[in-house]
């Protein structure tokens, strides 16, 4: 039951602030610090959900580190997303099967 209700809050408060947004901002935003934080928010949520995630995913920390460095690395380098994720991924199995 905790689970459902947790599930209705969160998909009320989505709906709640997706819909305030379309019938409160009828203009067009020429903000320029608004645009660019609007423009950079999801990013930021991203990271900000995805580095604790991957910092304790699994038992080893130095594992964790080197796969960071590796999707970073590669991400740097403009692979494609398949690339980096299976590419970090094997890097943290064989540092934890090293270690």
């Amino acid at each position: 039951m905790k689970t459902t209700l947790s599930i209705l809050t969160m998909a009320l408060v989505t709906w709640l602030i997706r819909a305030l947004s379309l019938t409160l901002i009828r203009k067009k935003i020429t903000n320029r610090f608004i645009t660019s934080l609007l423009y950079y928010l999801p990013y930021g949520v991203l990271a900000a959900m995805s580095f604790p995630a991957i910092m304790y995913c699994c038992q080893n920390q130095l594992a964790a580190l080197a796969g960071l460095a590796c999707a970073v690395i590669l991400a740097l380098l403009d692979q494609p997303l398949t690339t980096v994720a299976m590419a970090s991924a094997l890097t943290v199995l064989l540092i934890s099967l090293i270690a």
